[in-house]
């Protein structure tokens, strides 16, 4: 969860509206994706992270530093697309408090199988992204 701390917090002011999202994907003791999300807030840091793992993501952990989205937006659910992809495990820092994800993104992976861990560096990863919780009501 460090590495994805440390990409969100490197890209914090960068992300517009949305949240500076780290996330780490590991297979067998081996980072094979990360991602954060991007200059302008699009696309989210778990859609660059799967797109650098690819097929490595089948069966892996992931490491996020903020709920996945389960919403559609101006980008597909990063709950669903982690879904897709067969993780196995996803540790989430923190849930997010916009009422449109609060929740579901992680109810949406347990749902599918995936074992889901909350709380791991959620200090660390609420102070990244202080502006957008109070923004958004966490």
């Amino acid at each position: 969860m460090q590495k994805a701390l440390a990409l969100a917090a490197a890209q914090k002011g960068r992300t517009a509206e949305n949240p500076s999202v780290g996330c780490v994907i590991v297979k067998d003791g081996e980072i094979v994706g990360q991602g954060v999300t991007s200059d302008g807030g699009r696309p989210h840091g778990e859609a660059n992270a799967l797109q650098v793992a690819g097929a490595q993501a089948k069966g892996a952990n992931v490491y996020v530093t903020l709920e996945p989205c389960s919403h559609y937006g101006q980008t597909a659910p990063c709950a669903n697309a982690l879904i897709e992809a067969g993780i196995a495990r996803c540790f989430i820092s923190v849930i997010d408090p916009d009422p449109r994800v609060h929740w579901r993104g992680a109810a949406l992976l347990q749902e599918a199988g995936i074992d889901v861990k909350i709380g791991l560096g959620a200090e660390e990863a609420f102070a990244i992204n202080a502006d957008f919780f109070a923004r958004v009501g966490g």
